[in-house]
């Protein structure tokens, strides 16, 4: 766990002075600005993809053998070569005649992202 040091109160009231004058300049703060976690991203992709990616994203799945359409396999150098906006894309709007569906509206874009950068681990550790 990440200690803060102590700060006084008018130190304080600077910061958030601050990161109040740096918001309405910059508008409100996207996922884009926060790198993503990976330990989130484990647990999205055990909530919601390990079903037909398996535990370590090779399609094999316990509910990849009852789909006509197998689940992709990360592993693989098609995916691997996939850049994240395209990954990315393809969390949020499905495949089409796939049993790949749209996670928009299910999983926040952070929760997106999360998951994305531990798939990306899973493939670079070739588990």
């Amino acid at each position: 766990m990440r200690t803060f040091p102590a700060i006084s109160l008018p130190r304080a009231l600077l910061v958030a002075t601050i990161v109040a004058t740096f918001t309405a300049a910059c508008g409100t703060a996207t996922a884009q600005d926060f790198p993503p976690d990976v330990i989130k991203g484990k647990a999205v992709y055990e909530r919601h993809c390990l079903a037909c990616h398996g535990p370590g994203g090779w399609g094999d799945g316990p509910d990849a053998a009852a789909l006509r359409v197998p689940p992709a396999n990360f592993h693989r150098f098609q995916s691997f070569l996939k850049s994240d906006e395209e990954l990315l894309r393809t969390i949020e709007h499905g495949v089409v005649f796939s049993p790949m569906h749209s996670w928009q509206g299910q999983l926040t874009e952070t929760e997106r992202q999360d998951a994305l950068a531990y798939i990306r681990l899973l493939v670079q550790q070739g588990q």
